[in-house]
């Protein structure tokens, strides 16, 4: 395909898609707010603990453990993932259990990981 299979050849403006569109756009910081989520599920190493806690909640040692990392590694992207709200944790005696935050963030993922298996 080539960049003029992209390009749209009309000079005409559709007011009513473009004003029903613009009705309903978010304010920016909502879409700083979209775009500074996306940056957090964008990285190789929170994709991973993020696939991780989708199948089972887990602690830093065994998150270390699976992804071979450092337990510090681990826990500064949970750190990131939990100030982002995708992760939560619990504590249960001296261990502290992270899995994902709620269904939303599981059905991001997942459908994530089944759109990019469809390729």
């Amino acid at each position: 395909m080539t960049n003029d299979e992209f390009a749209c050849d009309c000079d005409v403006i559709h007011a009513d898609v473009v004003n029903l569109v613009k009705k309903h756009m978010p304010d920016d910081e909502e879409f700083t707010d979209l775009s500074a989520f996306f940056k957090i599920l964008g990285d190789y190493t929170r994709t991973k603990i993020l696939w991780a806690l989708d199948k089972n909640e887990m602690c830093v040692c065994d998150l270390a453990s699976l992804l071979n990392m450092t337990k510090s590694a681990v826990s500064h992207q949970l750190r990131l993932l939990r100030i982002a709200n995708l992760v939560k944790s619990r504590r249960d005696g001296k261990v502290i259990f992270y899995s994902l935050a709620d269904d939303h963030v599981k059905a991001i993922f997942e459908t994530g990981h089944e759109h990019i298996r469809e390729m």
